[in-house]
């Protein structure tokens, strides 16, 4: 994102603190539903969920190993020796592939944003229909093809200009919702460590609904 660009609020929201805080947050959900279900120690769960990160140690391991994912657990896994959880580490992890992290979190950070989208476009309706409603009697010259036509008021545009962004805001929510989706099913989406009640459990955890179908990424192709 460009910083002259980017509102402070949405800018955290993408930035690499967010985004590695997300991964872990779906490391920790999947500890915990396999813990749950008996496939990991609960200890090791309870260990993953207070682990932590360094981005500068993520940027510095991914510049030997040329992977973001593998950085990424390599440091959270240093984070849980150096608290003496060395054994706890191991499962960090555990059935999951990258994409299903990359995928899940990035679907956390999607819902995020659209949550201030969404503040945003119910503060301009408000303001819409405020301000239609004031210059509903202010008279304004109507076009059609191009050239003047029949008085009208602006009121009258800013209504319909309401009234588009009420349409806009119905696909947006839909689309919104369309990508509240994660998947945890491994590698090339086979569930060969993790089972379909896994994936929806995690999910479940996350606030997104586990994917339909998926292969290594959200949509089967």
């Amino acid at each position: 994102m460009i910083d002259r660009y980017t509102r402070p609020a949405m800018g955290r929201i993408w930035s690499d603190e967010k985004k590695y805080r997300c991964w872990l947050e779906v490391e920790s959900a999947a500890s915990t539903v396999l813990a749950e279900d008996g496939v990991i120690p609960a200890v090791a769960a309870e260990a993953i969920a207070k682990a932590s990160f360094s981005v500068a140690r993520i940027q510095e391991i991914e510049a030997e190993v040329k992977h973001d994912v593998i950085a990424f657990t390599t440091a959270v896994a240093e984070s849980l020796k150096s608290q003496g959880l060395d054994a706890q580490s191991r499962w960090l992890h555990y059935g999951l592939t990258s994409t299903d992290v990359v995928d899940t979190a990035q679907a956390l950070q999607v819902k995020e944003a659209s949550v201030l989208i969404r503040a945003g476009l119910m503060e301009l309706l408000g303001t819409l229909k405020r301000r239609a409603v004031e210059f509903k009697h202010t008279p304004t010259i109507g076009r059609t093809h191009g050239v003047h036509a029949e008085p009208t008021t602006f009121g009258l545009k800013l209504l319909n200009w309401y009234a588009e962004m009420e349409r806009s805001l119905s696909r947006f929510d839909a689309a919104a919702e369309d990508m509240r989706v994660g998947k945890l099913s491994g590698a090339v989406g086979t569930f060969g460590h993790l089972k379909p009640e896994h994936e929806e459990k995690i999910c479940a955890r996350l606030g997104l609904k586990a994917a339909p179908v998926s292969t290594q990424d959200k949509i089967a192709i």
